[in-house]
């Protein structure tokens, strides 16, 4: 990677609506360059994909939470162990979850949610979170306000 494909990720972090030629004038290469770039940066797995930015308020689901969970390895009823990737991976295909995370420390998992008001979120902790089969207990923290969000990463 070069310094123009790192100008190249800062700019499409900022505004990936940006078109391949305004990034070639931003970064002073031929279109057919940057195009290029991209493309090879795509085909690498650097770029990921390119997404829209949401207002959950505007959307109706202003209301996020973090949920840290507990898993039971093993089933009192099973000899054989729960798997963590697989209780995450059935935690992630709820529709108000933004992000799931297995992590150190005393807990398991982390997982972001979006929902209307809290009682969603209690709604969808007690009915949807809590029957997924290895989650042993959950804490659930709400968000008063956010300071900063994003995903860009430093390049």
């Amino acid at each position: 990677m070069d310094n123009k494909d790192l100008a190249i990720l800062r700019l499409l972090q900022e505004n990936c609506k940006l078109s391949t030629r305004e990034l070639a004038s931003k970064v002073g290469s031929p279109v057919t360059t940057v195009y290029a770039k991209m493309r090879r940066m795509e085909d690498l797995g650097l770029i990921k994909g390119y997404k829209a930015v949401l207002d959950g308020d505007k959307l109706g689901v202003g209301t996020t939470a973090f949920i840290l969970t507990s898993v039971a390895y093993r089933q009192t009823d099973r000899e054989t162990l729960l798997s963590q990737r697989e209780i995450a991976k059935e935690a992630s295909k709820f529709a108000e979850v933004q992000e799931v995370h297995i992590i150190t420390g005393d807990w398991d998992l982390l997982i972001k949610v979006k929902a209307e008001d809290v009682g969603a979120v209690g709604r969808f902790v007690i009915d949807k979170l809590r029957t997924i089969k290895g989650i042993e207990k959950t804490l659930t923290c709400v968000v008063f306000d956010t300071v900063r969000e994003g995903l860009a990463i430093p390049v």
